[in-house]
């Protein structure tokens, strides 16, 4: 019991640190308290985490708060956001770190929420009435959370402008595919200097070669899954299909190697690597990898990578395998911070509920860091040099 006690106070304590980065966003007491008691909410044990629950959890008489905070009181989400990104690179900024790219699901009843309509939803595996929103992880040896989001609006939505302004989206939020707002997201961590080494993404984001090409020109180091369908520069041809590079490739070439603790255990594949792209600068290198099913092995998956000409396969691997770390925070985020509970309709009000979500998931990663460097300095063998 003394433990729990223990574990609440620091989450408490945490998510003030947290809320005090913030803060002065707030032009009055009334959001400054609001914003910190929807945090304290989302992290709380609660069943459903709704206004009133939330209400309730914060002692308030009924929900009137919390919607004003979500809805109605002028504030900017992205200035905190801005504020929650510095408090993740403070204590988990790493040079190696990787973003990751990835959107994820949240299905909805009725057709007046924001960007909602049938569309297939990859949380759900299938065709449902549902928002998308596109978020940017970040990923190191010590924590992964999420620092960027943007709500996906179908032209359903941007081609009608009164139901547009009805759900708080200005005329200026034009239509922009999810391969846009990625882009954007990844130009805007780099534009604000935040520490990275890769970047990673699916196939449905990494098939774009126009945004590979991009990522190049700025020498953004990445690792991108695709489809057998894409084709590449080579030796003997200018649009010669990934699918095409390997089978005559000897399977001595191929490399046995986990990418990373899955659901079901250690992700175990056979890995090969042809470069491609030959002329290059002398210190960088354009690979094409593919990854093929131990257990099926027609199975085979696809990555293209731009590296420097140093960088073995087995980083190769690590990197394609650090893909599933921001559905690590999907998951979690959803499970125990509330992403997907949430009752807001428009644009704004979603845009911040996600923000102070994405707060409380950084404050319990941050949380998780600190306790695995005090078991790690706990274990670790002492220094001969007393």
């Amino acid at each position: 019991m003394g433990g729990d006690l223990a574990d609440v106070r620091l989450w408490a304590g945490e998510l003030e640190a947290v809320h005090e980065r913030f803060v002065h966003r707030f032009n009055r007491s009334e959001p400054r308290e609001s914003a910190l008691a929807y945090m304290r909410g989302l992290v709380a044990p609660l069943e459903r985490k709704n206004g009133w629950t939330l209400a309730e959890e914060a002692g308030h008489g009924s929900p009137d708060r919390i919607h004003r905070l979500l809805n109605r009181i002028e504030w900017d989400a992205d200035e905190v956001l801005d504020d929650v990104r510095d408090y993740v690179v403070e204590h988990l900024g790493d040079r190696e770190a990787v973003l990751i790219v990835d959107d994820t699901g949240f299905l909805k009843k009725g057709v007046r929420s924001a960007g909602v309509q049938r569309q297939y939803s990859g949380t759900a595996g299938r065709t449902e009435n549902s928002q998308i929103g596109v978020f940017l992880a970040y990923a190191t040896g010590r924590g992964r959370t999420l620092i960027d989001r943007r709500l996906y609006l179908p032209t359903s939505w941007t081609d009608d402008r009164e139901r547009c302004r009805r759900a708080g989206i200005e005329d200026s939020v034009a239509f922009e595919t999810k391969g846009a707002m990625a882009k954007a997201m990844v130009r805007r961590a780099t534009a604000e200097k935040i520490p990275f080494g890769w970047v990673t993404a699916d196939a449905a984001y990494g098939f774009s070669k126009g945004w590979r090409f991009e990522l190049e020109q700025a020498d953004v180091f990445h690792v991108m899954a695709t489809t057998r369908h894409d084709t590449v520069v080579t030796r003997w041809a200018l649009d010669h299909p990934v699918h095409d590079l390997f089978p005559a490739l000897p399977r001595q070439k191929g490399k046995r190697r986990s990418c990373g603790e899955g659901a079901h255990g250690r992700r175990i594949y056979d890995w090969a690597r042809v470069e491609v792209r030959p002329w290059h600068r002398e210190d960088r290198r354009h690979w094409v990898i593919a990854r093929r099913s131990v257990s099926r092995p027609e199975e085979i998956s696809y990555y293209i990578a731009y590296c420097p000409a140093d960088t073995t396969l087995d980083e190769l691997i690590r990197i394609a395998g650090s893909r599933w770390a921001v559905e690590e925070c999907f998951q979690t985020a959803k499970q125990e911070c509330g992403l997907d509970d949430y009752q807001v309709r428009r644009y704004p009000g979603w845009h911040r509920h996600m923000t102070l979500a994405m707060a409380a998931h950084a404050c319990l990663t941050v949380l998780r860091a600190r306790q695995l460097d005090t078991e790690k300095a706990e274990t670790d063998p002492p220094s001969s040099f007393a």
